[in-house]
């Protein structure tokens, strides 16, 4: 009954399954493939059909063809095949992770007329596990130290040190430019470190006004001020057994320096609006873009308190001084976007290597992740290239802050020559901001440097 009325929707259904779906004969030619096999393969019905499945290079049938040199699969010796992870080859060489169950056909005497085989792409789920991977690798030290990217000799002397403070209970001050990495390099300490089972406590001393600050660090009592309407756990209170993170503690202010200073020398503090000490058991970590010795000069920062947080200095260098580096960073954050964004983007183009390798990165890996994101968002598939870069990589202005054409004038050899001197003395040699100030392109650029002969070591920076 059931044939007689859904029979004619079979191939609807067939037709429609998620899955890709292909029928062999006894001597394993292919007789037909579904439409959702064919995406997976990138093969059309008229290419493989009458084609042994052999066209398909399965990992997992090789072996039973040296066995039984008669079989094409394992399938016709084994009967079925049931969750069988295996790789097959594309049309034009790629390679397509599956999971395969497949099944015996017989006639209505039992005798074998073929083999249906349905198979589900495993691909992004294999994808994500290589990611899964390579993070577990970082975090093993193998492409970098916790967490934290690296090959370079500046990096590898980081490492060294992270691991040598890690044990010790001294507070430790990591400074380095925005974008460097700081926060990463405190969690590393405190994962290395004794108190690695207690709680890691982060405070931005830059986001918060004075008030907000004491009350986030030491906590309140009710009634302690307008809106109290409870008494709050501080931070250092949070923090008990465990390691506290001061980001930006150049920015903390006076007030706040000083009762700081009092956590650090007499293990207690008081919440704010309450007079009764509370004991703490914390490792201060702390981290600043700025020169604390400048601001001691200025008498914005305590001379006490420097020297009581800066037990075990750590310097983290920017990515200019570390650009051996980029190759693996851009490896890596590329992963992590495909991965986020699902899209075929393989890696950049060699020139869009050279642009980074160039680049001075103001804003550091956080500005390369940044950069990586927005080619994303331009790149569709394939290699990442120039034209998916951001403008103020390439030394031009974006388009929304591009000053008004200049009125064109007619200059002389002489002249162009003074005037592309000029800008580079002005650029004190770099040729980005060079190329802005003219309101031309790097590659306009570089041109007239060699059109003019301009020796830029000698006749620039002199």
């Amino acid at each position: 009954m059931l044939e007689k009325i859904y029979g004619k929707y079979w191939q609807t259904v067939i037709d429609t399954m998620m899955e890709g779906l292909m029928l062999v004969d006894p001597d394993g030619k292919i007789i037909f493939i579904n439409p959702a096999f064919e995406q997976l393969s990138g093969y059309t019905k008229k290419e493989v059909e009458g084609q042994t499945c052999e066209i398909l290079g399965c990992d997992t049938c090789f072996g039973t063809r040296k066995e039984g040199k008669d079989k094409y699969c394992a399938l016709f010796k084994e009967g079925k095949v049931r969750k069988r992870k295996c790789i097959f080859q594309k049309k034009g060489g790629g390679k397509v992770h599956v999971l395969k169950n497949a099944a015996l056909l017989r006639d209505e005497n039992g005798k074998v007329v073929g083999g249906v085989e349905n198979l589900t792409d495993l691909s992004p789920l294999v994808e994500k596990d290589e990611v899964i991977l390579r993070l577990k690798k970082q975090l093993n030290n193998e492409d970098g130290f916790h967490g934290m990217l690296g090959k370079s000799a500046a990096m590898k002397k980081v490492f060294d040190l992270i691991a040598s403070a890690a044990p010790s209970e001294a507070p430790v001050v990591i400074y380095g430019e925005s974008g460097t990495g700081k926060e990463f390099a405190a969690a590393a300490i405190h994962r290395l470190s004794a108190r690695h089972d207690g709680p890691f406590v982060k405070v931005n001393c830059a986001a918060l006004n004075e008030n907000l600050l004491e009350s986030e660090l030491f906590g309140h009592v009710k009634g302690a001020f307008t809106g109290a309407d409870r008494t709050r756990v501080g931070r250092f209170e949070a923090a008990n057994k465990g390691t506290m993170f001061l980001d930006e503690i150049g920015d903390l202010p006076l007030t706040t320096q000083t009762k700081l200073l009092r956590v650090l020398q007499e293990k207690e503090f008081e919440r704010v609006g309450d007079n009764r000490p509370i004991a703490t058991d914390v490792r201060i970590l702390a981290a600043t873009n700025k020169d604390l010795n400048k601001l001691m000069q200025e008498e914005l920062f305590r001379e006490d308190l420097y020297y009581r947080i800066s037990v075990i200095p750590i310097y983290l260098p920017p990515l200019r001084a570390r650009l051996d580096d980029i190759p693996l960073l851009v490896d890596t954050f590329v992963r992590r976007m495909r991965l986020k964004t699902e899209k075929n983007i393989t890696g950049i183009a060699k020139e869009v290597l050279d642009v980074f390798m160039q680049y001075r990165w103001p804003g550091n890996i956080r500005e390369l992740i940044n950069v990586i994101e927005y080619a994303f968002v331009l790149c569709t598939e394939g290699d990442i290239s120039i034209a998916h870069l951001p403008a103020q990589l390439l030394g031009q202005q974006p388009v929304h802050v591009q000053q008004a054409p200049k009125i064109s004038r007619q200059l002389s050899t002489g002249d162009m020559r003074q005037e592309l001197v000029q800008a580079l003395q002005a650029a004190g040699g770099n040729k980005s901001e060079a190329a802005r100030r003219l309101g031309i392109s790097r590659v306009t650029l570089w041109k007239r440097i060699k059109k003019f002969g301009v020796q830029i070591d000698k006749q620039i920076r002199e």
